[in-house]
């Protein structure tokens, strides 16, 4: 097939919180307009049978993967998703460290078969509290060696792409060594962050003063939400060639989330 170009999209979708219904359709209308191949969703609910991923996912033509980050009571798990138009040909779980705190999080790990090569895309939210930093700088460690040590890299994988919420803005310590700015515990990384390379303006994605949902927190304006490749390659696979803030319009006061999401193309 050759060069081809992946849209992908992330997206933490507050759970339940709010208008849910009204929020779905918010959602899928968006999806139905970005037509992205992949998509990592982050604080989805499931019963242990069907999950919000699945709601949203529902005629759209995607495939669903979720993995538990916690437990939560009445059999209900919290925890991330994959939604993609390939097929997906594994998926695993890998808990993330939370250094004694209550704050449990995961990494969802998948390959997908696109009609190059098998694709390695993994959706993850890191601990949510702004002085929390501690927590994931050891997240991100423990991530970095998920890629290292158990995603495939050789010529026939195309680069890793991993999305999520990382409640962390690109200064901060974590984002930085995500970025290959800074090394933690004598490791270090490098991924290339779709928007801070090709994006517009400061990418907020938790904004308290448009967003109705965010407004209770009262925080300042963070871009924390994250859409990361590694790549370039030898090849020139991973390139990122685009990204925006999407999902971001409130419509009769009613948001599709409390974030608004990260869409980027990038060249495979």
């Amino acid at each position: 097939m050759g060069d081809f170009i992946l849209r992908a999209l992330t997206l933490n979708i507050w759970n339940r919180q709010g208008p849910w219904d009204e929020r779905l359709r918010l959602i899928r209308a968006g999806l139905e307009q970005l037509d992205p191949h992949v998509i990592g969703l982050q604080e989805v609910l499931s019963d242990g049978t069907r999950s919000l991923a699945h709601d949203i996912a529902d005629g759209l033509g995607y495939e669903v993967a979720f993995g538990e980050a916690k437990a939560l009571a009445g059999g209900i798990s919290f925890g991330n998703a994959v939604l993609s138009r390939f097929p997906i040909r594994q998926q695993r779980v890998f808990a993330l460290p939370n250094a004694d705190t209550d704050d449990s999080r995961s990494a969802l790990v998948t390959l997908l078969a696109t009609p190059d090569a098998p694709l390695p895309f993994v959706s993850t939210h890191q601990a949510w509290r702004i002085h929390h930093g501690f927590v994931r700088e050891r997240q991100v460690l423990a991530l970095a060696q998920v890629l290292e040590r158990e995603l495939p890299t050789d010529d026939n994988t195309l680069p890793a792409v991993v999305v999520g919420d990382f409640n962390a803005a690109p200064d901060a310590t974590e984002i930085r060594f995500v970025r290959g700015l800074h090394a933690l515990d004598g490791v270090s990384t490098f991924l290339a962050d779709c928007f801070g390379e090709t994006g517009q303006g400061p990418g907020y994605t938790f904004d308290a003063r448009h967003n109705p949902y965010a407004a209770f927190s009262d925080e300042a304006p963070r871009r924390i939400d994250y859409i990361f490749v590694r790549g370039p390659d030898e090849r020139r696979r991973g390139k990122p060639l685009s990204a925006r803030v999407v999902l971001d319009r409130v419509v009769d006061g009613v948001a599709p989330s409390d974030h608004w999401g990260v869409f980027a193309q990038i060249r495979m």
